[in-house]
């Protein structure tokens, strides 16, 4: 009839679902759910193990195999794509020191932190320039999490590592991380300084 509104189709809603959960490495959050109308759909896949539970308000399409970075997926998918990996889970990622990290670090703009031992998540703003994709979730650019290591106060000898990892491996050119640093404050340009002369 004219002036009511076309129902969607359920299967829309499943197939839309089904993108989200494809850009996270098959994870997905109940929100997501909702969103999409699949309440359905997700109860019968935990019945017949199509999907299977991941965490408090985490799913994951069951078909999806396995991999080693599926912690940093899932936390992608929670915060749905608006957190990126930094600090010391992003240097372990780059290959960048030995800060060997106890937690996932994420610094995310928006969204409701999740309860998680596990997880130390910064509410701050990143500019495009300032991440890159991995696959399934996005990290901190080597230049980047050099700067937010320097400020996070990690120990010299630990920065100097990094720092020299960095140019060592090619992440990062020193003129990079110079011309970077600039926009640290100047204790912290001071350590970075003194990391790049040792390097």
């Amino acid at each position: 009839m004219e002036g009511m509104a076309a129902e969607t189709d359920p299967a829309d809603g499943w197939l839309a679902l089904q993108d989200m959960a494809a850009r996270h490495a098959g994870y997905f959050t109940t929100r997501q759910v909702l969103r999409t109308g699949c309440e359905t759909w997700i109860r019968d896949g935990l019945r017949d193990g199509a999907v299977v539970r991941a965490g408090v308000g985490l799913l994951r399409l069951a078909e999806w195999p396995d991999g080693p970075l599926d912690e940093y997926a899932m936390w992608a998918a929670w915060f749905d794509g608006a957190a990126a990996v930094s600090h010391h889970s992003a240097a372990e990622l780059h290959g960048l020191g030995r800060l060997r990290p106890r937690f996932v670090h994420l610094s995310a703009r928006v969204g409701r932190f999740p309860l998680s031992p596990r997880l130390v998540v910064l509410r701050r703003s990143f500019a495009r320039k300032d991440v890159e994709s991995a696959g399934a979730f996005l990290v901190t650019t080597p230049v980047r999490t050099v700067l937010d290591l320097a400020d996070a106060g990690i120990g010299q000898a630990a920065l100097d590592e990094v720092v020299a990892d960095a140019v060592a491996i090619h992440r990062c050119a020193r003129a990079e991380i110079r011309a970077a640093g600039a926009e640290l404050p100047p204790s912290t340009a001071a350590r970075l300084h003194r990391a790049l002369m040792r390097s």
